[in-house]
């Protein structure tokens, strides 16, 4: 049909000219971005997490901070240690546990036949948090998939959480910590066994309960032999 005809019949009905229009370029979804977006914690391997959590800047930590504590010890370990957060001299160093608390671990892990390099040792966070201040609800969520990430490589037999900061937010909680003592809690998609006890620099301020926290590396070495 040529137009002209075309614009008689149209016109005969009361419709207005219409021409194809070409479609409209379809927006981009999540989906079909992700593959040029960076990949997900869940798919790094050690050196690219290495890497990320060096480059973070997803909370306002990362102004503060002077380096990213990543984590330090065998990537193979059966045991893994986690506190709660770098304190000024562990910022400084860019190791967890360093300075006297870290010296009490070293100890503490001794005591039950193991070297410091034996194991892994992170924290919940990565980065210190002003004066030494508890951890935000905010921080903890950025950071955590850190943490989860380094489960999942590492792949450990049992977790040891020091300090009810770490205790509390690994096992998602508000019980106290002597309450959450002396029992087999499970951590993530993984269900790693995870006791608690004392951070060693609760230890140092209250030497008396040193031997609570060694009832608790027995336990948790009992519950590693059930593995």
């Amino acid at each position: 049909m040529n137009r002209e005809l075309r614009r008689e019949y149209l016109a005969a009905m009361n419709l207005e000219s219409w021409v194809v229009r070409a479609k409209p370029a379809r927006v981009a979804t999540n989906a079909a971005t992700a593959t040029t977006d960076a990949p997900r914690e869940s798919d790094l391997d050690w050196p690219q997490l290495r890497a990320r959590v060096a480059g973070c800047t997803r909370c306002a930590l990362s102004a503060t901070r002077t380096q990213t504590v990543f984590g330090v010890g065998d990537p193979k370990a059966q045991w893994l240690i986690v506190g709660e957060a770098p304190g000024a001299e562990e910022d400084r160093q860019g190791e967890p546990f360093v300075g006297r608390a870290g010296q009490l671990l070293n100890s503490m892990l001794r005591a039950i036949g193991l070297a410091r390099e034996q194991v892994f040792i992170a924290n919940v966070l990565k980065c210190r948090p002003p004066g030494n201040r508890d951890p935000a609800a905010q921080e903890v969520a950025e950071c955590l998939p850190y943490l989860e990430r380094q489960i999942a490589l590492i792949r450990p037999k049992i977790m040891l959480a020091v300090g009810r900061i770490a205790s509390q937010t690994l096992l998602r909680t508000d019980v106290p910590l002597g309450r959450l003592r002396r029992q087999v809690h499970y951590f993530g998609a993984l269900k790693v066994p995870l006791v608690v006890t004392y951070h060693p620099a609760y230890l140092l301020r209250t030497p008396a309960d040193k031997r609570k926290a060694w009832d608790d590396l027995k336990f948790a070495r009992e519950v590693l032999a059930r593995v």
